[in-house]
């Protein structure tokens, strides 16, 4: 189909994309494109106007801020993999990122344009909940910081405000100790995921210290395994893991849909939450 018409703006800065954002509230940001324009395409969204922000090299790059990582948003899925700072600090991120399609996408799509399209089936956005990432908008009145259990608010829908742009994000170190996994569950290899778990283990002494658990596309936003988290404090690794890991769909309101039905996502969590969880904590 041919999308619907809309104005276009090519933004020179930052602060004219923001501008040109505040004058028309049904205006969309358009970095990558892997998300907006099969949207468009198919007639789903109808913007009044596209900012392209495709040009603004503040808004890219990766930078080691101390006790966190910075990301700008317009940092594409390929650069944020290859990063030697994210994979030294974040590799639970780099981790992720690596499964994202295939590398023609990665190539072109942007870290922070498949946050903001929040779409819950996507890999990225329950690692960055898992790791209790925060997002930083830009507009006309300045910046503001959302922590990504705030930022996610339904389907496809962000907390970004009229006249916000995502600008980048802030992923904060966990430190020593940690280990990480994403496992992913998918018909083909360039297929969005039925289920995901991103999980952070943190190990002492034969047992999880703290675990860190994200699951993709169990809800209508990525959920936070806060059960199962508790249910593995302090578990020593054996057995008793996978009884802990029973409790990775609590709470949880998975989507039925042609690829799989709600009782089958949840199976699917348990079994993927146990397999993270044990790839982090390092067991064989």
């Amino acid at each position: 189909m041919i999308p619907a018409q809309f104005d276009y703006v090519r933004a020179g800065s930052l602060e004219e994309a923001c501008r040109a954002l505040a004058a028309d509230e049904d205006a969309k940001v358009l970095a990558g494109g892997q998300s907006l324009l099969p949207l468009l395409r198919l007639r789903l969204s109808y913007p009044t106007t596209l900012v392209d922000v495709g040009r603004l090299p503040e808004l890219s790059g990766v930078e080691d801020r101390g006790d966190h990582v910075h990301i700008g948003a317009m940092t594409t899925h390929d650069e944020v993999m290859r990063s030697p700072v994210v994979g030294a600090a974040c590799p639970l991120v780099a981790m992720a990122t690596a499964t994202v399609a295939d590398p023609a996408v990665r190539h072109r799509g942007t870290f922070g344009g498949s946050l903001a399209h929040c779409d819950p089936a996507g890999d990225l956005p329950a690692v960055v909940l898992a790791l209790d990432g925060v997002f930083v908008a830009r507009s006309e009145g300045g910046e503001r910081d959302i922590p990504a259990a705030e930022f996610f608010v339904d389907y496809l829908e962000s907390s970004l405000r009229p006249g916000e742009i995502l600008a980048g994000l802030r992923i904060p170190k966990l430190g020593e100790g940690w280990g990480y996994h994403y496992e992913k569950f998918h018909r083909t290899a360039q297929a969005w995921a039925i289920v995901g778990v991103a999980a952070a283990v943190k190990r002492s002494d034969g047992a999880i210290q703290e675990a860190r658990i994200g699951l993709t596309n169990m809800g209508s936003t990525p959920v936070r395994a806060h059960a199962a988290e508790e249910a593995l404090r302090g578990v020593e690794l054996g057995d008793r893991v996978r009884a802990a890991c029973e409790a990775a769909a609590e709470g949880t309101s998975p989507p039925a849909d042609l690829h799989a039905q709600p009782d089958y996502r949840r199976h699917l969590a348990k079994v993927l939450t146990y397999r993270a969880v044990g790839k982090a904590a390092g067991v064989p």
